[in-house]
């Protein structure tokens, strides 16, 4: 497997994204010895999501910063249009789910389809050793199992490792995380010491392309028509009124939901075959064993083992039982209860700091 150790001048290709982490991977990257180029991907037009602020995510404002960097450390700028795969792998998948009834991960499709996928072959197209990005996690080669591992970020409040668990063996070959080792802190000090004009530049804390939080309406705009209202149900099947779509609704929610009830009710399951949303106490928010599908092994154990694992990025990670049941399938089955299991979204299984694998959630039981 080729990998960018091996070459006398390694070139690298930045993700630039205009935030102040990616900038300051590329300032990393050229003081480690690099031959650097900066790149922005243009994975949508804030017009084309509904959005019409200048600060908002791919705006023209992000591709300036990354330039104005990328000028500053003396390394060519570029910027790739990677809407059409952005629109397909990404926006279509988290509008196909929700209406599936499930809670998608586009972050995760996004690294592994945009990222890791399309950005990466250009890359290797262009002849560059390796592509670095300003993710918090952290890539190492195994001698003893002969695999690249994926391990979390030094600092475990910035720990994106979760968000990655898709990357395959020849992507993590290609790979480099230079924040994998600092806090978001000594990130922010360099960005200033350096005179980034991004220095201080706040976070996104939301999907990308949904950044006034409101999926449902983002995803009948993109689909030009509305989501049907169905009914409301009890765990007992009994109908208990009508929702106004499927879409608006997530696993655990209890606000918003329209009715008055003597207890608090939660959503509790969503069925997209016929068109209801389960409502039920506290008590049926708890289950204790998920099943997972497209599962990628990058630390592969034996078939059956115990690590600990996490079904949402914030969740502290939990004791569970871990069991191969198909190719790309498994079965995690957690010492207690975990509340408000959502399918759709990421199980991630980790062995210390490595991350063991990870997979979608298919149901939970």
């Amino acid at each position: 497997m080729k990998t960018y150790s091996s070459a006398l001048n390694p070139k690298a290709m930045i993700a630039m994204s205009g935030g102040v982490d990616s900038s300051v991977a590329a300032y990393l990257m050229k003081e480690r010895g690099f031959d650097c180029a900066g790149v922005t991907m243009k994975l949508f037009s804030n017009q084309d999501v509904g959005l019409d602020r200048d600060d908002a995510c791919c705006s023209l404002k992000d591709t300036d910063d990354a330039r104005s960097v990328a000028y500053r450390l003396g390394i060519p700028h570029y910027v790739f249009n990677f809407s059409d795969e952005f629109t397909s792998q990404v926006i279509h998948r988290f509008a196909e789910a929700y209406e599936a009834g499930f809670t998608p991960n586009p972050c995760v499709d996004c690294n592994r389809y945009v990222k890791f996928g399309r950005l990466l072959r250009r890359v290797e197209e262009l002849e560059y050793h390796c592509l670095a990005t300003g993710h918090y996690a952290r890539i190492k080669w195994d001698n003893g199992s002969g695999r690249f591992l994926l391990k979390k970020a030094l600092d475990g409040a910035k720990d994106q490792s979760y968000f990655l668990y898709a990357l395959t063996q020849e992507q993590m070959a290609r790979a480099v995380f230079p924040l994998g080792g600092t806090s978001k802190k000594e990130v922010r000090e360099i960005a200033l010491a350096q005179g980034f004009t991004n220095a201080r530049k706040e976070e996104s804390q939301d999907v990308c392309f949904v950044m006034d939080g409101n999926y449902a309406d983002f995803i009948e705009r993109h689909k030009g028509a509305p989501c049907p209202p169905g009914n409301f149900v009890g765990t007992d099947g009994r109908a208990l009124g009508r929702h106004r779509g499927l879409i608006r609704y997530t696993i655990g929610q209890r606000k918003g939901l329209g009715l008055s009830f003597p207890r608090p009710m939660y959503v509790c399951g969503k069925n997209a075959a016929d068109n209801t949303v389960t409502l039920g106490g506290e008590e049926s928010l708890y289950t204790q064993t998920l099943f997972a599908k497209e599962v990628n092994w990058i630390a592969p154990p034996a078939d059956s083992f115990r690590v600990k694992a996490k079904t949402r990025y914030r969740q502290p990670e939990q004791w569970a039982a871990v069991e191969r049941t198909g190719e790309g399938e498994m079965r995690v089955a957690f010492d207690e209860p975990q509340r408000a299991v959502a399918p759709g979204q990421a199980v991630v299984l980790y062995d210390g700091d490595v991350v063991v694998a990870g997979g979608a959630i298919a149901r939970a039981a």
